[in-house]
């Protein structure tokens, strides 16, 4: 059976990708080589200049709140996804994904978070534009847990990633986390506000009772719950329930 992507899995937003465009987000980069806060002062929205830089300039990009980190340690997270649980430095291959953790405040609202962003492959070398999903607690959602942030934009010498996963017959799917063994230090980081995250308004909310029960069965090898929303669908697909 083929892998479809259902209709709550949203694509990357059309954007123009024309040459004075793609030239002057060249020379930002370049010139936060020397300046690392970049000062953003283009039209195009910032998930625009991010996606740039993933997708033709080949750097990686991560997702804070911090604004003073000078280098990228590896560390051990708590994920349930053997890719995830590395001890490594983690970033997306992908612009949009990670200012969703730079603008989340979950140091005043503690939260457990599901989301992802993936591609999907087909025969003939057919990939899909990059599809995403964002989902928080219900009750954090309801209290608008948003903050300014920062990108982080590192070069992507030492990453790599999982590698495309079947999804169905004659079908992979890429997820676009990378992780790095070694130390990173970031070439340049870019300040974000809530509104430059194109998917503010459609961040989900979820029952965090339902996503511990996934985690358990996840760790004891059992059988996974039926999923009930399109939150705990993504959960199940991802096997990626806690971070």
């Amino acid at each position: 059976m083929a892998f479809i992507l259902r209709d709550y899995w949203m694509p990357q937003p059309d954007w123009l990708q024309d040459p004075s465009r793609t030239q002057a987000f060249d020379r930002l980069i370049d010139a936060g080589r020397t300046s690392p806060v970049l000062e953003y002062t283009l039209d195009a929205p910032k998930w625009q200049f991010l996606c740039h830089l993933a997708e033709a300039r080949g750097f990686v990009l991560h997702g804070s709140p911090m604004e003073d980190i000078d280098i990228f340690a590896p560390r051990q997270p708590a994920d349930l996804h053997a890719f995830g649980a590395q001890n490594a430095v983690y970033a997306a291959s992908d612009g949009i994904w990670p200012m969703y953790f730079a603008i989340l405040n979950r140091q005043q609202f503690p939260t457990s978070l599901i989301n992802a962003c993936l591609r999907v492959e087909h025969p003939r070398g057919q990939v899909s534009a990059p599809h995403y999903f964002f989902s928080i607690e219900r009750d954090v959602l309801a209290r608008n847990p948003f903050r300014p942030g920062w990108v982080y934009v590192l070069p992507g010498e030492t990453f790599f990633d999982e590698g495309a996963v079947p999804a169905g017959e004659d079908t992979w799917v890429r997820v676009a986390q990378v992780a790095s063994l070694q130390p990173v230090r970031p070439v340049a980081r870019l300040r974000v506000e809530p509104r430059d995250f194109p998917f503010l308004h459609h961040i989900r909310g979820h029952d965090p009772t339902r996503l511990q029960e996934y985690a358990q069965a996840m760790e004891q090898g059992l059988p996974l719950p039926e999923p009930r929303s399109p939150e705990e669908d993504v959960g199940r697909f991802n096997e990626r329930t806690t971070r």
